[in-house]
C-alpha cells in the first residue's frame, strides 16, 4: 500500500512554498499594498476569464487566517471600494482589528460562563430554569 503525504492544508505552508506564492503572485498581478500585519495585496494585471474584472487576492504573511484581514483591505479584496479604504482617518469608536479568538483563552466570555465563573446576574421572576425529568 502506498502512503500519500501529508496534506499541505493541514500542516500549514512551508516557507518556501510561501516565497514561492509570493514570486508567482509578483509575476501574474501587481502589487496593490500592506497591510499592518504584513499581509501582501495583489490584484491581476488582467480581467479575470468571464468575471469581467481584476481578481485580487492576498498572501499572508504567517498562518493563512481569514480573520487577519482587517475591515478596509476586506472591502477591496470583495470589490466593494476600488481603492483600499483610508486607515490614518480613525474616528473615536473605531477600535484596532484583531483576528477571531473563538476557541481560544482570550476568546470573549460573558459573566455567566463556566470559564468567567459561570455566575450571572440573576433573571426577571418570569424565567424557571427546566430540569431533566419534570
Amino acid at each position: 500500500m502506498q502512503r500519500l503525504p501529508p496534506n499541505p492544508a493541514r500542516i500549514g505552508r512551508s516557507p518556501s512554498m510561501s516565497a514561492m506564492q509570493r514570486w508567482l503572485s509578483g509575476l501574474s498581478g501587481r502589487r496593490i499594498g500592506t497591510d499592518t500585519s504584513g499581509n501582501i495585496y495583489f490584484e491581476s494585471r488582467r480581467d479575470f476569464l468571464d468575471y469581467g474584472r481584476k481578481r485580487r487576492w492576498v498572501v499572508y504573511s504567517g498562518v493563512a487566517e481569514a480573520t487577519v484581514v482587517p475591515p478596509e483591505w476586506h472591502a477591496w479584496l470583495h470589490h466593494t471600494t476600488d481603492v483600499p479604504l483610508d486607515t490614518t482617518r480613525r474616528l473615536p469608536w473605531m477600535k484596532p482589528h484583531q483576528q477571531n479568538m473563538t476557541g481560544t483563552p482570550q476568546a470573549y466570555r460573558p459573566s455567566g460562563h463556566d470559564y468567567a465563573g459561570g455566575k450571572r446576574a440573576p433573571t426577571a421572576g418570569d424565567y424557571e430554569a427546566w430540569t431533566p425529568g419534570s
